[in-house]
């Protein structure tokens, strides 16, 4: 008889800290675990009042402060009709005002939208369309780029004074554990995002599992460095204000979240991606590393022991910790705490359940499977969503009962393994949704828009490794015409649709594309597809001590093996993260070149005309 493989907490007889999911409470921690995050908050505030909640460049704000503007906020839309499940969307900059809406969002009983600025207009107006948001909250510096919005409309900077007349006090919204908190949209594989629901249950076992087992109240807070659109942030954004501790918000860039990391010890936190990670290793000097923070929780793609060595050897006691979830698991629901025995090489664990969870490792027929065998995870518990907005037949498909227990278990999409320790093992994926950069991308959106392009007759996106560990956008085109600049014409049509981590780096035009004996596209073809550099007509060698150097340090850091002066940084792979690493490594070897002037001059014939070192 196969014994089920599932997993609850309790502590590795020798190592104590590897699996930090058992986590001892006093009577305190165990009063509070019923308080939703927004009421935890409020019992924080009688406790240290002018504590400092929020730093934002060189303005702060006291927990007293926070909390009366949250206040103001909420009775605003209280009276604006905002109740328990009502969804409110925020669309704000990273600022104090974006920490308030949320909070207001919450004590008003109501369930957030983050709706990322960033974001094309035609996605945000799906997302407001789809979810009805009964108020939009933003700032008058971004009007202009939101969609058509007919309901109430509040600019947190200009009407403020509309807001700050309502009452200070604590709202009585007596929320249910499970009413919602906030509704993430994710990329979905029919062409539009979906959004899954959270509820307070489920946020709130996660956020005072958290705050514990990270041990936020030992240091003095956590950097919020990405959107609240990324449920990544929540860790950041709440566990702080959970324990008494500051948030401090970054500015979009990586070299911006290095700068914050390097100029304050004793940060209880950092939440990145693995991405976020290799970036920082660049960036951060090793012997200047040490203390700066006492926890690295890294999530959002599967994760490498390579990747973390730069940390276990410069500063060995900062807590390293792999952390796994889908967003419709309320972030993280399986943890691994890597520790100085660990190896050195291969997939860190994903490791085990925290409280209130269950994974499950399942074969297409729901049975159990054994030991060191591969399967789907299912994850059950508190964690689980109560589905997808507006998407009943997917909620279905995904979110079945649980044939174990109570309650619903997710199908997660994600292969793994129990290994011999307990601890689980993700293997990969059973269909083609992948994560680039720490983001959740469904191939079949990016496919989905793409074939609305007039020139676009079949076309097939697929995620392709690199050797750094990370996976970079191919999409191959069978086009129904003949069309020049179509790569530039390809990307921009869908930046005008798509989020720009959801842009493919290269797009190929072939005659037709492989298929499978069953008469599918054969990704696996197209994965060894051999991608071109630049066309040898155009190709021009470097030519000065700059063009060489910057030549060098582009197809390392690109992973391409020949660089022409006149190939585009975009069109070989580039982004904002690789960029960083180039100007890391340029200035390394004697070349000043600041982050606009890489974005403004695109190939290596125009930087070297800039840049500034030997020639």
């Amino acid at each position: 008889m196969q014994r089920l493989l599932h997993t609850t907490i309790s502590p590795p007889v020798n190592n104590p800290k590897r699996v930090i999911g058992f986590v001892r409470r006093s009577p305190t921690a165990r009063d509070a675990w019923k308080l939703c995050a927004h009421e935890a908050f409020e019992a924080q505030v009688a406790h240290t009042p002018d504590a400092v909640a929020v730093v934002c460049g060189d303005a702060e704000l006291s927990y007293r402060e926070l909390n009366r503007r949250a206040n103001q906020l909420a009775h605003k839309l209280v009276r604006l009709g905002v109740r328990s499940d009502s969804l409110v969307g925020i669309c704000i900059q990273r600022s104090p005002e974006m920490v308030v809406a949320v909070l207001a969002t919450l004590k008003a009983g109501g369930a957030y939208v983050p709706l990322d600025p960033t974001y094309p207009k035609d996605r945000l107006a799906f997302m407001l369309d789809d979810a009805r948001v009964s108020v939009l909250l933003t700032q008058s510096s971004l009007i202009e780029m939101l969609p058509r919005y007919d309901g109430p409309r509040l600019c947190l900077d200009t009407d403020w004074k509309s807001i700050e007349s309502n009452s200070t006090e604590n709202p009585d919204t007596r929320v249910s554990p499970d009413h919602l908190a906030y509704v993430i949209y994710t990329s979905g594989s029919t062409g539009q995002p979906k959004g899954a629901m959270i509820t307070h249950r489920g946020l709130t076992n996660y956020l005072n599992w958290a705050t514990e087992a990270y041990e936020v109240a030992e240091g003095c807070g956590a950097l919020v460095h990405s959107s609240i659109s990324f449920d990544l942030t929540v860790t950041s954004l709440f566990a702080p204000l959970m324990a008494g501790r500051g948030v401090f918000l970054v500015p979009d860039g990586i070299e911006t979240l290095a700068a914050a990391l390097a100029g304050r010890t004793n940060y209880s936190l950092l939440k990145i991606t693995p991405a976020h990670l290799r970036a920082l290793t660049e960036l951060l000097p090793p012997d200047d590393l040490a203390g700066r923070v006492r926890a690295l929780i890294i999530g959002g793609e599967a994760l490498h022991f390579e990747s973390v060595s730069f940390w276990r050897q410069h500063a060995p006691a900062t807590r390293i910790i792999n952390e796994y979830g889908p967003t419709e698991t309320v972030v993280g629901c399986c943890v691994y705490e890597i520790s100085l025995d660990d190896p050195g090489f291969g997939p860190v664990p994903i490791g085990q359940a925290i409280p209130k969870t269950q994974l499950y490792v399942l074969d297409d027929n729901l049975k159990a499977v054994s030991s060191g065998e591969a399967g789907e995870l299912f994850i059950g518990g508190d964690g689980v969503a109560r589905g997808y907005l507006n998407r009943e037949e997917l909620t279905r498909e995904r979110f079945i009962a649980n044939p174990f227990g109570d309650g619903l278990l997710y199908r997660s999409g994600d292969l793994a393994c129990v290994m011999a320790d307990g601890n689980f093992e993700y293997l990969g994926r059973v269909d083609d949704q992948v994560k680039v950069r720490g983001f959740r991308i469904e191939l079949g959106e990016i496919e989905t828009v793409l074939k609305q392009h007039d020139i676009v007759s079949v076309c097939a996106v697929i995620a392709k490794d690199e050797p750094s560990g990370e996976k970079r956008l191919i999409a191959f085109v069978v086009s129904n015409q003949s069309a020049a600049n179509a790569d530039a014409n390809l990307s921009s049509f869908l930046k005008m649709k798509l989020p720009d981590y959801m842009i493919p780096a290269v797009f190929i035009q072939l005659e037709e594309l492989p298929l499978t004996v069953n008469g599918k596209v054969d990704r696996k073809t197209l994965a060894n597809y051999s991608l071109p550099s630049t066309a040898e007509a155009n190709h021009v060698a470097p030519r000065t001590a700059i063009e060489h150097e910057l030549a060098s340090i582009w197809a390392d850091v690109l992973h391409v093996k020949c660089v022409g002066i006149n190939d585009n940084f975009f069109d070989l792979g580039g982004d904002s993260i690789l960029g960083t690493l180039i100007l890391a490594r340029a200035a390394r070897a004697g070349l000043k070149i600041s982050p606009t002037q890489l974005f403004e001059y695109q190939t290596i014939a125009e930087l070297a005309t800039i840049a500034s070192g030997p020639k």
